[in-house]
C-alpha cells in the first residue's frame, strides 16, 4: 500500500489488541522508520535495533530471545529495517532474517498465536511482500 496511510499504526494496534486478548504475538517491523516497533516497544524506547544491527553485534544469533525484544503487553518485537523510501532493496536483509527465524525455530508451531508483519509502503524490489 501507499506510504503514509496508517499501515504501521493499524498493524501495531492489531498486535496490541491480539496480545490484550491473551494471544502470544510476534510483531515484525519491516520499515526504515521503525514506526510500528517503536509504538509497541516499552515506554521510553525511541529506537529498536534492526535485525541486521543485532547480527553485526552477534553473528551467532540462534536463540529466539537473542533476536526479539520484549515490548508492551509481552509482545515480541523484531525490526527488519530497510533502506530509505525509494532507495535500494531490503530483500537480502529480509531473506537473512527469515533464514534465521527458521534456524532458531522462532516460528515453530505453538510459540506464537499471531505473527504480524508491518511491510513498508513502497516495495522497490520483487518478492518482498511474501515472507
Amino acid at each position: 500500500g501507499k506510504g503514509g496511510i496508517g499501515k504501521s499504526t493499524v498493524c501495531a494496534n492489531l498486535s496490541a489488541l491480539f496480545a490484550l486478548s491473551g494471544k502470544k504475538v510476534l510483531h515484525v517491523g519491516c520499515d526504515p522508520k521503525h514506526d510500528s516497533t517503536v509504538a509497541i516497544a516499552k515506554h521510553g524506547v525511541d529506537y529498536v535495533k534492526t535485525f541486521m544491527e543485532k547480527v553485526a553485534d552477534n553473528d551467532e544469533m540462534a536463540k529466539p530471545e537473542q533476536i526479539a525484544l520484549k515490548g508492551r503487553f509481552d509482545i515480541d518485537i523484531i525490526e527488519a529495517g530497510g533502506p530509505a523510501a525509494g532507495v535500494g532493496c531490503a530483500g537480502r536483509g529480509i531473506s537473512l532474517m527469515l533464514e534465521t527465524f527458521k534456524e532458531s525455530e522462532l516460528l515453530k508451531e505453538g510459540r506464537y498465536d499471531v505473527d504480524m508483519y508491518d511491510i513498508l509502503g513502497d516495495v522497490v524490489c520483487g518478492g518482498f511482500a511474501m515472507p
